[in-house]
């Protein structure tokens, strides 16, 4: 099973997408600084994960939520606990 997830650094109101199989491994390396683009704004939580059966799905749904109209998405449909307006 392939996951896409969204995790929310409350601390810097940002959010970052991306893929994996495992989650609890994938948020543990996140938040132990061992990605370059999330390191410096931890601590992260899993706000969304959605699942797909195969790795082409998981992309497709990962590159939307990236783009414009994901965003627009994510907006409107994800609100992380202690988020500001």
């Amino acid at each position: 099973m392939f996951l896409v997830y969204i995790i929310y650094s409350l601390k810097f109101d940002r959010y970052y997408i991306g893929m994996t199989e495992e989650i609890n491994r994938r948020l543990l390396e996140h938040n132990n600084r061992k990605n370059q683009s999330t390191k410096a704004f931890i601590p992260w939580e899993v706000v969304n994960i959605e699942s797909f059966g195969s790795r082409i799905a998981v992309r497709e749904r990962e590159k939307y939520l990236k783009s414009a109209a994901g965003r627009r998405w994510r907006k409107l449909n994800i609100r992380p606990r202690g988020a500001t307006e």
